[in-house]
């Protein structure tokens, strides 16, 4: 397991955020970045079983979908999600940083879930069943692609 992405997680992820201007159009996809602070905190929320979803990959796909996340391989642009509608979802939070602050709340609710229940599994639409390890693993690679999306791609040792 990546102390490194746990730990971008828990207190990097969020001033990247804070430092975008929210006026900042994405270089792919259709979501602004209200939007997608919003989807990320739904993913954060699957993550931490406070959404359940069912899995959607078939299961003779699943290996290879959970060795890509394993990876270190990113996602790539306008990769689709299997549960997201074409068009963006409706906004709920009235201000950019409104959102980021939901986003703060779920992150902190996730890891005090894991923390609480050490062997907790949540399932993930795409890569099934993912203790906190894989969670992690999948939602650094998550936020990475979406900073990336924005412009605001953090600074890699």
């Amino acid at each position: 397991m990546s102390l490194e992405k746990e730990n971008f997680l828990r207190t990097k992820f969020i001033g990247c955020l804070q430092r975008i201007d929210p006026a900042t159009k994405g270089k792919w996809g259709k979501m602004s970045l209200q939007q997608m602070i919003e989807h990320f905190t739904d993913v954060v929320m699957v993550a931490s079983g406070k959404i359940e979803m069912p899995i959607t990959t078939p299961a003779d796909k699943l290996p290879l979908y959970r060795e890509f996340m394993m990876s270190e391989k990113p996602f790539k642009e306008n990769t689709k999600s299997p549960v997201l509608p074409a068009e963006p979802l409706p906004l709920k939070k009235h201000t950019v940083q409104a959102a980021i602050g939901k986003l703060q709340e779920e992150l902190i609710y996730f890891f005090e879930a894991f923390e609480k229940n050490p062997g907790l599994k949540t399932v993930h639409p795409a890569f099934g069943e993912l203790d906190f390890n894989e969670n992690i693993q999948v939602m650094h690679k998550h936020a990475i692609h979406h900073l990336k999306q924005f412009g605001a791609e953090p600074q890699q040792k």
